[in-house]
């Protein structure tokens, strides 16, 4: 059946069986992972322990943008992304940074 397959299956099915192996925990030379960590807005704000008006008004992100985003109704752009997780890794001077611009 291989030898039937074109050149682009057979990649496609090699990479298929390399995800499998290395999901199984098996080594596999050569392979690139890529992590992607998913910022979730409530999971930063909960963990500062703020309610959302709170957040809203210390980052200055709207409060209906901030509610759209926790409920999946508005997908994050890249430079909300950058900045939210610019919040997560440096809450207090990310703060003080916006609260120096506002």
């Amino acid at each position: 059946m291989a030898e039937s397959m074109s050149p682009l299956a057979k990649g496609i099915l090699q990479g298929i069986n390399e995800a499998i192996h290395d999901l199984n925990g098996v080594p596999v030379e050569g392979l690139k992972k890529s992590v992607v960590y998913r910022v979730k807005p409530r999971e930063i704000r909960e963990r500062l322990h703020m309610s959302q008006q709170e957040f809203s008004k210390s980052y200055g992100i709207p409060l209906g943008t901030l509610k759209n985003w926790e409920q999946g109704r508005r997908s994050i752009d890249a430079t909300a992304l950058a900045y939210l997780r610019a919040i997560m890794q440096f809450p207090k001077e990310t703060m003080e940074a916006q609260m120096t611009n506002s």
